[in-house]
């Protein structure tokens, strides 16, 4: 479709308006609701990390509330059965015949809370569901709706009771969103709104079809050929550091980011751009939100960790260090 200023700054100003919704119950934490918004529009699915208590859970049911869409929510345990997600066939003596019980996952939004929570099988569980848009029961597959997006939350790998996410799960995940501790003034202003007996309410102010027609604004984006190469060199970087003048990362990088970042990478810097109201991107849209989309994609080596030089620590260096166009 071609792009024009009008519709560019009408589709802002939608997102916008479900920012200011989710706001009534967020408060210092903007960059959070931000990336939630653009991986809605990005079609991709969200991993956010933090101890308990910093409201990774409320985020992602405020961003439900705010747009008439399905919602559910699956606690993960370790006793969960795949099943538990995917929903079964159920044999029905009146008539001799399997009907589908659909599970949870059959939703346009659906939080896996505390997902690292559950053993390997049940994780791998959501991959056909995330990368495919679709669930198999017995011999049926069964097509999500749309929009489709997993808001997973996670607790950090070191406490216990928790298991590491398979990498090719992790990979699924267009961002990786870390949460820390609110200052001190959003603390006070969170305890001044969630301590009363009243608390703040989200209302539905957009419909799933402005959702999908924001991703044909978004798909509409220009992304300068300049813009196309900065983001192939920032993957490159991190599975050949030494050609980009980092060999010193090189003894550091188990596994370089996989192409779903390039794609990933290309995808998110339209929607940044779509939610700053421009029809292009940007150099500093694919730096904004590159930590997001690598973080996770970069695997260590062991030596690495011994020194306790992380994933995200490499890929700071590598935006430090790859030329912008």
């Amino acid at each position: 479709m071609s792009l024009d200023e009008r519709t560019v700054q009408d589709t802002a100003a939608m997102l916008g308006r479900i920012r200011d919704e989710v706001a009534k119950v967020m408060v210092g934490q903007g960059t959070l609701v931000d990336r939630l918004l653009l991986a809605l529009v990005a079609d991709g699915h969200v991993l956010i990390e933090g101890i308990p208590g910093l409201a990774k859970t409320t985020a992602v049911k405020a961003l439900a509330g705010a747009v008439e869409t399905t919602f559910s929510r699956i606690q993960f345990t370790p006793d969960l059965l795949p099943a538990d997600l995917t929903g079964t066939e159920v044999y029905r003596p009146q008539t001799g015949a399997f009907t589908v019980k659909k599970g949870p996952l059959f939703a346009n939004l659906v939080l896996a809370d505390e997902v690292n929570r559950a053993p390997a099988k049940v994780q791998s569980a959501l991959l056909e569901a995330m990368q495919e848009r679709q669930v198999t029961l017995g011999d049926t597959t069964h097509v999500l709706p749309q929009p489709f997006l997993v808001l997973a939350t996670q607790n950090p790998i070191e406490q216990e009771g928790t298991y590491p996410l398979p990498e090719a799960q992790v990979d699924r995940f267009m961002l990786k969103l870390t949460v820390d501790y609110p200052d001190k003034a959003s603390e006070k202003e969170i305890m001044r709104r969630m301590s009363g007996r009243e608390t703040p309410r989200v209302h539905a102010v957009v419909h799933p079809r402005d959702i999908m027609a924001a991703r044909e604004v978004a798909d509409a984006v220009h992304l300068d050929t300049r813009l196309e190469d900065y983001i192939v060199d920032l993957v490159f970087a991190t599975r050949k550091p030494e050609a980009y003048g980092l060999a010193k990362l090189a003894k550091f990088i188990a596994f370089g980011a996989s192409p779903r970042a390039s794609i990933a990478l290309a995808k998110a810097a339209r929607v940044h751009a779509l939610m700053q109201g421009r029809t292009y991107a940007t150099p500093h849209d694919v730096k904004t939100i590159a930590l997001d989309v690598l973080r996770h994609r970069v695997l260590p080596t062991y030596e690495a960790e011994a020194q306790e030089l992380t994933g995200e620590r490499i890929v700071r260096d590598v935006l430090a260090s790859v030329d912008v166009p």
